[in-house]
């Protein structure tokens, strides 16, 4: 949640999820004005989505969505790498990250963003491992989190 020029903070309380439903969630890193924007033309387009199929959409939709609308910007980009994460109705859970032009990847284990990327895929190589439950999986974040975050102040 922090918000910065180079290495001055300026807040620690700037949200960068964007909730779509009850079960997708968008989290969007990058250049403070362009998620905000981002943010709104996303929210745009799911209602949209909602009232022409009048269904909530689901995750692998949302991406597909978000990939467009970066790619169909990718002469005049938004400076954004969305984060997206789902969980459908089988309790399946789906997660993608993209880059600047929408170049998705789909990992089965986790996906890191942001200025500390490289730090934080390090950490989790390291600590996580298939099939953990939800509190070792809380504890591996935030391990994950903090010894990145030492290792990069600058994030």
């Amino acid at each position: 949640n922090r918000l910065g020029e180079d290495i001055k903070t300026i807040s620690m309380e700037v949200p960068k999820l964007t909730v779509v439903n009850n079960r997708c969630v968008v989290g969007i890193t990058g250049l403070r004005t362009d998620q905000l924007t981002f943010a709104q033309h996303l929210k745009y387009r799911t209602d949209m989505y909602k009232l022409k199929e009048q269904r909530e959409i689901s995750g692998k939709a949302l991406t597909s969505l978000i990939i467009s609308m970066l790619y169909e910007r990718r002469f005049g980009y938004w400076f954004v790498e969305p984060v997206i994460g789902s969980i459908d109705e089988k309790g399946e859970v789906y997660l993608c990250a993209t880059d600047l032009i929408g170049a998705p990847c789909e990992p089965c284990d986790y996906v890191c963003a942001g200025t500390c990327e490289e730090s934080l895929h390090g950490m989790c190589e390291a600590l996580w491992r298939p099939n953990m439950n939800s509190d070792e999986l809380f504890e591996t974040i935030c391990q994950a989190m903090l010894s990145s975050c030492d290792r990069d102040a600058y994030s």
